[in-house]
């Protein structure tokens, strides 16, 4: 809660600041979508852009399909993958309770022609994850708690995109791109198991940072402008064609987003965003992923989520013409997921553009 404090009071400050530049206005802040949406605009010949976004994502409690389920529930009813291997019990005894993650966004533009920009972005990422160990095979007996946490640079995405629409009152751009496998899949950390011994492992498929093969990204993009209102839609997928070094694949995504705007003077829109993702389950299997907890069970991975929420953008003018600020904060309105797993409680994005 105080680095959320702190980065809001800065954001105050920010905008106050862009307010009050506000002599020879050039740039709209409206002609961006929600921060939270990557890859929503393009930019004329010679341009770039950098950019820095911070993304928090907390999760807390468990569903099974759009229903929640308990710890006591999952330990005692929910089937171990596992069970039959040498020391491995019939349920989960192993349950996560609530996990936080949290990425640094570093992207950079740059637009070799009118029609096609180039983009980039390095992701740092920082998850922990909480736990709640069952005692023994049965019974609802707590043993004990662990935490695990892993931290590191992500997967790096590399794009183009493409104009096919570029007038006042509309554009429209594909999304043809990358995901390079920078982000590793070999991360451990101790954990704390039903018979009370402290192993390090190889850590569950959350708890990764990358995917650890190259998959493609397509998508297509599409804003709006009137007077005082804009809107767009995107719809953006990620494949895995192949499977990785440890002989698995994470599952497909595919997220579509729409949003609308109020242009409240030049310097500050605020707009309304609704967004939806498909994540597909794990084929294949890690052979060193393996144990009585739900995070490591290829087929309870994946599954389908609705959000909505505001965003706020602010836009320099005059001597600030090319710097923006903006943050927006999403809640889940719908879940299904593969369960059981953890429930996505809320997503707040803030971030920093310069263009010239």
């Amino acid at each position: 809660m105080r680095t959320r404090f702190c980065i809001l009071a800065a954001g105050a400050l920010c905008a106050s600041s862009v307010a009050l530049a506000d002599h020879n206005p050039i740039t709209r802040a409206d002609t961006h979508a929600p921060i939270g949406v990557m890859a929503d605009h393009t930019h004329q010949k010679g341009e770039w852009m950098f950019s820095y976004r911070f993304m928090s994502m907390p999760m807390e409690g468990n569903l099974q399909g759009s229903d929640e389920i308990s710890p006591e529930q999952i330990a005692t009813t929910v089937p171990n993958r596992f069970f039959g291997n040498p020391g491995q019990p019939p349920t989960l005894r192993v349950v996560p309770i609530e996990m936080n993650m949290s990425m640094h966004m570093l992207g950079a533009m740059y637009a070799p022609s009118d029609r096609v920009t180039l983009m980039a972005m390095v992701n740092y990422i920082e998850k922990d994850m909480d736990h709640l160990t069952f005692q023994g095979g049965a019974g609802t007996t707590v043993l004990g708690g662990f935490t695990t946490e892993v931290s590191g640079l992500g997967d790096t995405q590399l794009s183009a995109l493409i104009n096919f629409n570029r007038d006042p009152n509309h554009k429209v751009h594909a999304i043809a791109g990358l995901s390079a496998p920078t982000g590793s899949i070999d991360e451990t950390d101790d954990i704390l198991t039903p018979m009370n011994m402290r192993p390090t492992i190889r850590l569950p498929y959350p708890m990764q940072l990358g995917s650890g093969s190259w998959d493609p990204i397509l998508g297509l993009s599409y804003s709006g402008f009137g007077d005082h209102w804009n809107w767009g839609s995107q719809w953006r997928s990620t494949f895995r064609i192949a499977d990785n070094d440890n002989d698995y694949r994470l599952g497909y995504a595919h997220h579509w987003t729409g949003w609308a705007g109020y242009r409240l003077a030049d310097s500050a829109s605020i707009a309304l965003r609704v967004a939806f993702s498909d994540q597909g389950d794990i084929s294949g299997q890690d052979p060193e992923i393996a144990g009585p907890v739900q995070t490591a069970d290829p087929s309870r991975f994946g599954g389908s989520r609705w959000d909505a929420g505001i965003s706020v953008n602010f836009a320099g003018q005059g001597d600030l013409d090319g710097w923006r600020f903006a943050l927006e904060y999403l809640v889940p309105f719908s879940q299904d997921l593969n369960g059981p797993q953890l429930e996505t409680q809320e997503m707040f994005t803030v971030g920093i553009q310069k263009s010239w």
